[in-house]
């Protein structure tokens, strides 16, 4: 099982939010399987040049306790999104994490909130 994952982000200043897009790209020969155990995929985090987490997309907020499977067949892609409303500017490290049971993928990437 190979997964890659990418991590894009991107700061509107008309819209005081920095959208999330972490992509698990399935780099391997065989499908893969994924089984998450409620409706969060992935978790996203925001951590400042210290390493110091800021915002956490689960933070606060409930997923519905349902079992849900998905697969990724070879070459193909899923793609999850996430919202951080009303950010502080800075400079932050981005993460993306797979919430899938059985399976593990990350990405990191810089995000820059201008003031």
């Amino acid at each position: 099982m190979t997964l890659d994952g990418s991590l894009e982000t991107a700061a509107d200043g008309t819209r005081d939010a920095v959208m999330l897009v972490f992509t698990v790209t399935n780099t391997g020969d065989e499908a893969v399987d994924l089984q998450f155990s409620d409706a969060c995929k992935a978790e996203f985090v925001l951590e400042d040049d210290e390493g110091a987490e800021v915002w956490r997309f689960t933070e606060g907020r409930m997923f519905a306790q349902v079992l849900s499977s998905e697969t990724i067949a070879p070459g193909e892609e899923a793609t999850y999104e996430a919202e951080w409303s009303d950010p502080v500017p800075g400079e932050y490290t981005a993460v993306a994490e797979l919430r899938a049971q059985s399976a593990r993928c990350e990405a990191r990437t810089s995000v820059s909130v201008p003031s």
